[in-house]
């Protein structure tokens, strides 16, 4: 069934603006905090952690010994579940304390993890990709509450997204290198997933699809490497409704905040720019923010 509103066009109110020029390597793991009315995102590459508020234009920064490429909150825990090169782990922003918890891959040294989210049960949903994009050795990783970790699908180079249908049944994610991105039928019960099936392939002038949400009629926003935009898509269709154009080519991840969750942050990336090229672009690795006229959804913490 189709939800109210997935069909019609969002307002896009006024031009995005820079909100920190961080000159991120490869900026992505947007997450909205509503607890702590604030953005947290990640420089993968510069293996740095970033919170943004909003309304006091506060700024910190943590730096870890590898790669971080996703965040979520913790249920009961002023702690976050981040996804590390090495696998899962609890980081406190308060004191600094990491605590490793689980690598899926110890097998595939040549891997990091990239993006990921958690469903409305909790459960961390997470990809793998070769480091060098090109062996298709990445993967589709449920982390649930319990510290149990479950791989559900396999074969990529690089992987992105999730998000889901705004009646949680369907379960979106991206083959970067391909072009393409997938649906899955998903049970919110049981948190398994079936009958994958291509969604939406990219042309080439659109770039490779990228970090990924869900507003609350149920659009989805893609970022796109390549292309500096972020589109809006109809769910059911995939047709295009909106193009939020940006002054970088690399749109790596977006997610909706802000008091009132109308705020669409959106990060980027300098990586794979020749010198040329960041002249040109010099607020690539930026964080961005557009205001449009339909709220997102908050995110779901993670169980654990």
């Amino acid at each position: 069934m189709r939800e109210p509103g997935t069909s019609l066009a969002p307002v896009i109110r006024g031009a995005p603006r820079c909100l920190w020029p961080a000159g991120a390597r490869l900026g992505e793991g947007t997450l909205w905090s509503v607890r702590q009315q604030a953005l947290y995102w990640v420089d993968i590459l510069g293996c740095q952690l970033h919170r943004f508020d909003p309304l006091t234009q506060a700024r910190a920064s943590w730096t870890l010994n590898e790669e971080i490429s996703a965040v979520a909150e913790r249920l009961a825990s002023p702690e976050l579940l981040v996804t590390l090169r090495s696998g899962f782990a609890f980081f406190d922003p308060l004191t600094g304390t990491l605590e490793r918890l689980h690598n899926p891959e110890p097998d595939r040294p040549g891997n990091r993890f990239n993006d990921g989210k958690c469903d409305s049960q909790g459960r961390f949903w997470g990809g793998t990709m070769d480091f060098a994009c090109q062996a298709t050795t990445g993967a589709l990783y449920r982390f649930d509450g319990h510290l149990q970790c479950t791989r559900h699908d396999d074969g990529y180079a690089v992987t992105n997204g999730p998000t889901w249908s705004l009646d949680g049944r369907t379960l979106f994610f991206n083959d970067t290198v391909q072009s393409r991105i997938h649906a899955f039928d998903f049970d919110p019960a049981s948190g398994n997933v079936s009958n994958k099936r291509l969604w939406l392939q990219f042309e080439p002038q659109d770039g490779y699809p990228d970090g990924m949400t869900t507003d609350a009629a149920g659009r989805l926003w893609i970022a796109h490497w390549g292309a500096s935009c972020v589109t809006c898509h109809n769910p059911a269709t995939a047709a295009e409704l909106a193009r939020v154009m940006l002054p970088t080519r690399h749109i790596t991840n977006c997610a909706f905040g802000g008091a009132d969750m109308r705020t669409l942050f959106i990060t980027s990336a300098r990586s794979g720019l020749d010198d040329a090229t960041l002249k040109a672009e010099p607020q690539a690795g930026a964080l961005f923010s557009v205001e449009i006229d339909s709220p997102g959804l908050p995110a779901a913490a993670f169980a654990g």
